[in-house]
């Protein structure tokens, strides 16, 4: 009973010895225009910075959203490592507008949120029509991969390592702990 107790403390050890820390999803680090600013111009593009890279896929989505609900993103989002752009309009109504994201994580999850930020001044510019709203939305353009950035170890692999280790250290519990004059007995 030692024996067993001994082998299933051992595998409970290189078990946890083999944990990583979980993958987590992509947070958002930096934008601009920045969370709440008041701006008397509205820029040129939002670019949304991520903690990891972000994964070049057709969910990518940059929205702007005017005071009066009107579209002010217009063109493909592009993704380049751990950062997301859109070009933007130029800006009409002074108030409140809202630049709404969707990404896919570095672990493989979508990863939404808001970004509220305000027009002090009102331009000449007028919303994106229809189509320009879609293109918004578009597949994302990805610069070229950096050979450098990597995703890390998949989680099922971690699994498959654990349930291994843990086989071994059953069996070894198994064959350790039979008395060596049962096998006689059995004949």
């Amino acid at each position: 009973m030692r024996k067993a107790l001994l082998a299933l403390a051992i595998s409970g050890v290189a078990l946890l010895g083999t944990a990583t820390p979980a993958l987590a999803h992509n947070v958002l680090i930096n934008s601009d225009p920045a969370n709440g600013a008041s701006v008397a111009k509205g820029p040129a593009k939002v670019t949304l910075t991520f903690d990891q890279y972000v994964q070049n896929a057709d969910v990518n989505q940059i929205a702007v959203t005017g005071p009066d609900g009107s579209q002010w993103a217009e063109g493909p989002v592009t993704v380049e490592n751990n950062v997301l752009s859109a070009p933007l309009r130029p800006l009409g109504p002074a108030g409140k507008y809202t630049v709404g994201y969707r990404v896919l994580s570095a672990d493989g999850h979508p990863v939404s949120g808001e970004i509220p930020f305000t027009l002090t001044a009102a331009g000449n510019g007028t919303p994106a029509k229809g189509d320009a709203a879609k293109a918004a939305g578009a597949p994302a353009q990805s610069a070229p991969a950096d050979s450098s950035s990597s995703s890390g170890v998949p989680i099922w692999v971690w699994i498959a390592g654990a349930v291994v280790l843990l086989a071994i250290g059953l069996t070894v519990a198994l064959r350790t702990g039979r008395d060596p004059g049962s096998d006689k007995a059995d004949q």
